[in-house]
């Protein structure tokens, strides 16, 4: 979550003079300009100028969060969404009762009328009181926001105190959970509703913050490895306790498991399988099933919600839901995240009869979908930089494009290691019927990632203590249900490829799709596979040299492949399925499921099993040997 900027010399340049309609965004896009007049941007496109059309935003996480307030006899909500009527469900959290609390619901919802609810918390009392609060006079209350259509917007966290009357406390809404694990150390991180100061302890150790902050990181260090260790929070009058597991030794061949899954993004249904933009349902059964499992860690690439939004508000709030439904769990276990094309926030252009078929990136770029994604997590900051002095720079002189902090990275974990990619870098989502606009292509590893991947497998290679690698990327090298059409393929149309203020990418999509097979396939003798996602299905595929790779026609060089590594896509974490369609490699597709899934990776020594589950009904979908 580290707050890290790429300034373009266009947010300086509108910073210290004043944007007119004539001037474009020479950088990165063409044919884009801001008006001081109406205070948008617009597009210029075919002769006629197309006005930047602003995302109406009703909610968000802190309207929800913000404005309650204590009575004499329960809480006062007011989310000042003066249209919003519907139902608040509520009920205590019980933080001793079993490790992965949630709350249990009183009986009764609330009516929410214009934006404002009453909860009594007298009424839970009693029978009612299971964590004693009229004992301790402290509890914590979840609650569900529901409009009158059903549609669930948040589900929140509010504590309280008192007795004869109430008083709102400092809250931790936003985790905790755990994150950068090392045989030696770990982070705790959580937002709180208000600044306060806190500490945390754990064995013999107290780490207390230096100021009062809403945004919380705080690393433990010096701890012994594959070691458990129960932690404390202290937060005003509160305390929350959790525990982790650190990671074990590099070169450890003891058995581990982990789990790899993707696209959790709002699914069909009703109920929780869309709380305002995730599939809250089947991410609480992962995880759940990937606790049992007693995995080390969860690796979870792209699609974690709806998103392709204008609202900074609406990103955050879809964000806020899905790290809410896995929270429980990821106190525990940390969980490895990384981009997909739907972590996108957008400027969009309004064009015939009301569509918005033409978005690209937010402007200015000083904060974008990447900076966003950062500020939501916490994760290894050891990627490269951004695509600054790339070929494709028009400036090498100042920061241009967004930065990789954050969203392209590498963890280890005994003797494995995993890299995680960025295939929608930049990404514009008009580029390929607007290339003129320019920006990232949907599944395009640019120039810069694309030599930083080159330096951090050779370093692997080299490093005795590393036996296995995996890839994951978000896009499937090899589409095979419902991403044909993009993915690293477009039907085969090599044409397809990053555009940046003008200048055309030297290597189209799969020639670049090749050039990062040589590195995994022929460079290195350590990547065991490549976990995709985006296609909302489960399977897997063998790439051999054997495998058909090419559109028909194909002149350019083939690449000739050393050995074979699998493909496994496991885009089935919720989002509405996508079935298998025919290509060209199709008979080297050796597993097909749109049952949701996850993908349970086991780790023994210098074998590898792969194991594949139905989070909903516990069925085998899959399982073979990666390694005998």
């Amino acid at each position: 979550m580290k707050l890290s900027f790429s300034v373009t010399l266009l947010s300086l340049f509108f910073l210290f003079t004043t944007p007119t309609s004539a001037q474009t965004t020479h950088l990165i896009f063409k044919h884009i300009s801001y008006d001081t007049t109406q205070q948008k941007w617009v597009l210029l496109h075919n002769g006629k100028t197309y006005d930047e059309k602003p995302e109406h935003c009703p909610y968000s996480v802190d309207k929800f969060t913000n404005h309650i307030t204590g009575t004499t006899d329960g809480l006062q909500f007011n989310f000042q969404v003066a249209n919003l009527n519907g139902w608040l469900y509520y009920g205590f959290y019980n933080y001793t009762d079993g490790r992965y609390p949630q709350p249990v619901y009183f009986n009764t919802p609330a009516k929410i009328t214009n934006g404002k609810v009453f909860v009594s918390i007298r009424q839970l009392s009693g029978v009612y009181d299971m964590v004693d609060w009229e004992h301790h006079g402290t509890a914590t209350l979840g609650y569900r926001i529901v409009r009158n259509d059903g549609t669930m917007l948040y589900d929140g966290l509010v504590s309280f105190s008192g007795k004869d009357s109430f008083i709102v406390e400092p809250t931790i809404i936003d985790g905790p959970f755990v994150g950068k694990l090392s045989p030696s150390s770990c982070t705790v991180s959580f937002r709180t509703t208000v600044p306060v100061k806190t500490t945390i302890t754990l064995a013999n150790k107290t780490i207390t913050e230096s100021k009062a902050i809403t945004q919380h990181e705080i690393t433990i260090s010096n701890l012994q490895p594959q070691t458990n260790y129960s932690y404390t929070i202290h937060y005003g009058n509160l305390i929350y306790t959790s525990s982790f597991t650190t990671a074990p030794l590099p070169a450890d061949t003891n058995h581990f498991v982990f789990a790899y899954v993707s696209d959790s993004r709002n699914g069909m249904g009703g109920g929780e399988r869309n709380i305002y933009g995730t599939n809250a349902y089947m991410m609480k059964k992962i995880m759940a099933l990937a606790a049992a499992e007693k995995v080390g860690f969860v690796q979870f690439t792209g699609d974690l919600i709806n998103g392709y939004t204008a609202c900074k508000e609406s990103f955050n709030l879809q964000m806020a839901n899905w790290k809410h439904a896995i929270q429980p769990f990821a106190q525990h276990i940390p969980v490895y995240v990384a981009m997909g094309n739907h972590e996108s926030y957008i400027t969009a252009f309004k064009m015939n009869s009301g569509h918005y078929p033409v978005s690209i990136p937010h402007l200015p770029l000083t904060e974008t979908s990447e900076s966003l994604f950062a500020k939501s997590f916490v994760l290894p900051d050891n990627g490269p930089v951004s695509e600054d002095g790339s070929a494709l720079d028009a400036d090498k002189t100042t920061q241009n494009f967004p930065s990789y902090s954050e969203n392209v990275y590498s963890y280890t974990y005994g003797n494995t290691a995993v890299i995680v990619l960025n295939s929608n870098y930049l990404y514009s989502p008009s580029q390929t019927s607007l290339p003129d606009v320019g920006g990232n292509v949907h599944g395009y590893v640019m120039d810069n990632q694309l030599a930083w991947l080159k330096t951090t497998l050779q370093n692997m290679e080299n490093d005795k203590n590393i036996n296995h690698i995996f890839v994951t990327i978000h896009t499937p090298f090899f589409p095979n249900g419902g991403h044909s059409h993009n993915a690293m393929w477009y039907h085969g149309n090599n044409a397809v490829r990053a555009i940046i203020n003008g200048k055309k990418a030297e290597k189209g999509i799969i020639e670049r799709r090749d050039q990062l097979l040589d590195l995994l396939v022929n460079q290195s003798t350590k990547v065991r596979a490549i976990l995709t996602g985006d296609e909302h299905n489960y399977n897997r595929l063998k790439i051999c040299n054997e495998t058909p790779r090419y559109p028909k026609n194909w002149k350019a060089k083939k690449l000739s492949l050393s050995r074979t590594i699998w493909q496994i896509n496991n885009g089935a974490a919720g989002a509405p399925y996508y079935a298998q369609e025919h290509l060209p490699w199709t008979k080297y597709d050796y597993a097909f499921s749109t049952q949701n899934a996850i993908v349970l990776i086991h780790i023994n020594g210098k074998k590898i099993q792969v194991i594949v589950k139905n989070p909903d009904t516990l069925d085998l979908v899959d399982s073979f040997d990666l390694i005998k």
